[in-house]
């Protein structure tokens, strides 16, 4: 609408006929504010896009929400990272915590910002697990974000006993519960969260029957394990490791496809028998749909250069996880994948959406 009145406005000032010589000076005058006003309601007709030097990019402050509270794992990694970036863009990162719904809440308020590159989601596979697991998960992993890159993973779940259970090897503790069905226990922290998507894998991998106690949240069933109440849990290492240290908990192995460093002489489950076992966690970086590709080529780029620092590598390893820096491209498509496996896991396992 706007560009037909664009046309008619400026064919009615084209058609105005000479003006008599005393009142010329203020006919240009009317003349010249039609112009202008017609130049600035064209201009409005514009896309935001268009009226947008991408080359600009940044000049303001940028927002990375996190859909987690503070001083959870993906907030760590993304405040590792923080400060650098910083520098990169020459802009300050400002982390904004919005937890709530299991991830739900943060995902959200990114998908519904301005594509502009000042709103950032930072994020771990629990994005792409709550539409699969979650009713309440109003969003598309893929169709409602720009996928910029995944950032870290993990060496996956330290697999836990507590001391009292007679099996010091995963294939001692597969044979204890093929031969006490039923006695054993696993915590978990809820449905399809990383204590109980593993757990449960394994007993379909093993043929185990080995009950779940649920809990709410991890710390619950860590505080569980470590008085005895249960038998087992998978838990993040950094968590586990000054209790596997201290004796107070036994790690019988890893859940990713590598060890990690620190834990070098606790196999993965892959070692231990388990082909194919591979469960790890990893944090990813999205813009709202729809984001310029030169915005988020010049995101990416920096994220790259800052995942090669070796201090951050240091810190990362600290927290048992390794820098990964996906292309945008690579990104997207291993959401995809995931997200078919995620889909494939819950039928494998029964579990329904709630």
């Amino acid at each position: 609408m706007k560009d037909n009145v664009c046309r008619m406005v400026i064919r009615e000032v084209g058609m105005q006929g000479k003006p008599c010589r005393q009142n010329r000076i203020g006919w240009i005058g009317r003349k010249a504010a039609i112009i202008i006003g017609v130049a600035l309601l064209c201009a409005g007709a514009i896309p935001l896009s268009a009226q947008t030097d991408d080359k600009d990019f940044p000049n303001q402050p940028i927002r990375v929400i996190v859909p987690n509270t503070p001083g959870g794992p993906p907030d760590m990694t993304v405040r590792i990272m923080a400060p650098k970036l910083s520098i990169a863009l020459g802009q300050p990162i400002v982390v904004d915590n919005r937890a709530g719904g299991g991830g739900i809440i943060g995902a959200v308020a990114v998908a519904n910002a301005k594509p502009d590159g000042y709103t950032w989601l930072f994020s771990a596979a629990t994005q792409v697990k709550n539409p699969v697991f979650n009713k309440n998960a109003n969003y598309d992993a893929i169709r409602d974000f720009t996928a910029v890159t995944m950032a870290a993973q993990n060496f996956g779940q330290a697999f836990l006993t507590h001391p009292s259970v007679p099996a010091k090897t995963v294939q001692e503790l597969i044979a204890y519960a093929k031969q006490h069905p039923a006695k054993l226990t696993y915590g978990s922290a809820g449905v399809a969260t990383a204590s109980h998507i593993p757990a449960e894998i394994f007993k379909q991998m093993t043929s185990t029957d080995i009950l779940a106690v649920q809990y709410k949240g991890a710390a619950l069933a860590m505080n569980a394990l470590l008085s005895g109440e249960i038998d087992i849990l998978f838990v993040g290492p950094p968590t586990a490791l000054p209790h596997i240290q201290s004796g107070k908990l036994r790690a019988l192995a890893m859940t990713g496809s590598k060890r990690w460093k620190g834990l070098p002489d606790v196999p993965t489950l892959q070692e231990c028998g388990l082909k194919g076992f591979n469960i790890v966690n990893w944090f990813g970086l999205w813009l709202p749909a729809g984001a310029s590709p030169k915005i988020v080529t010049r995101i990416y780029t920096d994220v790259a250069k800052v995942l090669t620092e070796p201090d951050i590598i240091e810190q990362f390893d600290n927290l048992a996880l390794e820098p990964v820096g996906l292309k945008p491209a690579e990104f997207n498509q291993f959401v995809a994948k995931d997200a078919v496996e995620i889909a494939r896991i819950a039928r494998m396992l029964k579990l329904q959406p709630k």
